[in-house]
């Protein structure tokens, strides 16, 4: 890889990210309507939750417990839906135009995984704010929120990688959609994110710490929540390792021919 590629791929991917980020400028209703899902989330189900207190939390409020989660959650559901893009530039004949520039595959790869990074960063910033009202109590310096900053880019990253490879496969927009859900909700109910690891069935936490999506929530708690970042470098290791094992199979995966 000669340092004219790395240069080549980093600028086309700033600027196919800048063209993801200026559709989200010019119709932010999706932001709104996406963040519908964390507000009842936080508001109903972990309100909810508070007040039965059954689940061990390590001497935090289960509030604050959550909230780390719910915002991982949002993420991964914004992200596993972006590869939609790719079948409906199919359908629209953008993609056919995309593949015979000159652009490298893992440009058109990274450039998605950062608009969805932004998106990501746009819920985090909803997620933030309705914790603020509920009185949720977090761990918020600059050094802690460039740290979320750079996992939600990470986390929002993997993931969007994983549903471009499952675009690259499936052929229609149901068919991913139906795929899409499969995924998220099993990931989502596997990891941390709503109960510790510890109270799972021996079988799911080996799938809990397979699973991307707990690392994402362990870090993101330990900064905003207990402030306990011993285990911060492992768990960004993790996520930076998977990040750059699955943008190098979405390039390869990547069409090479109109599908």
């Amino acid at each position: 890889m000669t340092p004219r590629y790395v240069s080549q791929v980093a600028k086309k991917s700033f600027v196919l990210a800048g063209m993801e980020i200026q559709k989200l400028l010019h119709d932010p209703t999706e932001l709104v309507t996406r963040a519908v899902q964390p507000i009842l989330w936080l508001g109903i189900f972990g309100e909810a939750l508070s007040t039965v207190r059954a689940i061990p939390t390590g001497g935090v409020t289960y509030m604050q417990f959550i909230t780390p989660g719910i915002l991982t959650q949002s993420v991964v559901f914004i992200a596993i839906f972006y590869g939609l893009n790719i079948i409906w530039e199919r359908d629209m004949g953008l993609l056919q135009k995309l593949l015979v520039s000159p652009t490298p595959r893992l440009a058109l790869v990274l450039g998605k995984m950062g608009s969805a990074g932004v998106r990501g960063l746009a819920q985090a910033v909803i997620v933030f704010l309705f914790a603020m009202v509920l009185g949720v109590p977090l761990i918020m310096t600059p050094g802690t929120i460039a740290a979320v900053i750079f996992i939600v880019m990470l986390g929002a990253g993997f993931f969007t990688g994983l549903s471009m490879i499952i675009a690259s496969i499936v052929k229609t927009r149901e068919r991913f959609m139906g795929i899409g859900q499969v995924i998220t909700l099993p990931l989502f109910f596997a990891s941390s994110a709503i109960y510790p690891i510890t109270i799972m069935p021996s079988w799911l936490q080996a799938v809990a710490y397979l699973n991307p999506l707990s690392y994402m929530v362990d870090g993101l708690r330990s900064l905003l929540v207990t402030g306990a970042t011993g285990q911060l470098p492992f768990d960004v290791a993790i996520l930076v390792a998977v990040t750059c094992l699955i943008s190098v199979v979405s390039a390869f995966m990547y069409p090479k021919v109109a599908i």
